[in-house]
């Protein structure tokens, strides 16, 4: 599925299953809980803190593909209400951090 194909479909999933968008301000909280909810299976995942059962950790890469998914749908619904065409930003992003960063990455020691 490209991008241009994920905001059409989000689109359509929100004008007949979810009846309509949530207003740009209540999407923005949900997104900030979404990447909350990301970061809590990080920090667990790859961080120091621990599972609290063995049954979360048992799920925790499926969880994490889930939340992913969901900080995803929520962006391309902000994205969709604002009219932001997340394809052309990103490309705009790339050329941006192509040029900016030519040689910085390259250079950097901490990289290697």
């Amino acid at each position: 599925m490209t991008i241009q194909e994920a905001q059409q479909r989000v689109d359509d999933w929100i004008r007949t299953v979810g009846v309509r968008y949530y207003n740009e301000l209540t999407n923005m909280a949900i997104l900030t809980e979404e990447v909350g909810e990301v970061a809590r299976l990080m920090a667990r995942l790859y961080g120091e803190q621990s599972f609290k059962t063995p049954e979360q950790a048992a799920n925790a890469r499926q969880d994490l593909a889930a939340e992913m998914a969901d900080v995803l749908f929520v962006l391309i619904c902000l994205a969709n209400q604002t009219g932001v065409n997340l394809a052309a930003a990103l490309e705009e992003s790339m050329e941006k951090k192509t040029q900016r960063d030519a040689q910085r990455h390259a250079q950097n020691e901490k990289l290697r």
